[in-house]
């Protein structure tokens, strides 16, 4: 497996690279589709924090922490992806059984197995407007919502405006 390791205002010992690689070693072994993952730790204050990414079958694993420390931060995000594989593989394996594509539509996320699976209950149709990105911010900070969809003006595609954990926003653009 490669295993990209980064750094946010930390440097990255052997010591710390070692350890990464050792606990994302784990990972193949729950699963044969990963071949790569992508992990960076940052320090902020005193908080440290781990954000994981692996690439699986076409969808992505992801797992984030902060802690006071940077190894017990590592151990709880392994921890975390490897809860999201076992999820992942039982829903494949029901996904298998049943012969049905919808299982695995709610992601790996999850709900414990008592509870009732996700379904779609609503379709919304909509004219898709051309405009500039930053009229969409506006229309969706107009409607309180956490995303909008638009015709970005300049490209002439389709995109996505989101607001971020960290009260930033994201857009979302399609591959050429």
């Amino acid at each position: 497996m490669r295993i990209t390791v980064r750094g946010k205002n930390i440097e990255i010992t052997p010591a710390l690279r070692d350890y990464v690689e050792k606990k994302m070693g784990k990972l193949p072994k729950l699963l044969d589709d990963i071949t790569e993952a992508t992990v960076t730790l940052g320090v902020e204050r005193d908080r440290h924090m781990v954000e994981v990414t692996v690439p699986v079958g076409g969808r992505l694993l992801r797992g984030e922490v902060a802690s006071g420390d940077m190894y017990a931060s590592i151990d709880m995000v392994i921890e975390k992806l490897e809860k999201q594989i076992e999820k992942y593989k039982t829903r494949l394996a029901r996904k298998v059984k049943n012969g049905s594509v919808l299982d695995l539509a709610a992601g790996v996320g999850g709900r414990p197995a008592d509870e009732e699976e996700p379904h779609l209950v609503r379709t919304k149709r909509f004219a898709v407007k051309p405009m500039p990105v930053d009229e969409a911010l506006l229309q969706m900070n107009l409607l309180g919502h956490d995303f909008f969809v638009f015709r970005n003006a300049e490209t002439e595609e389709v995109n996505v405006v989101y607001r971020r954990r960290d009260g930033n926003y994201g857009l979302i653009e399609p591959l050429r």
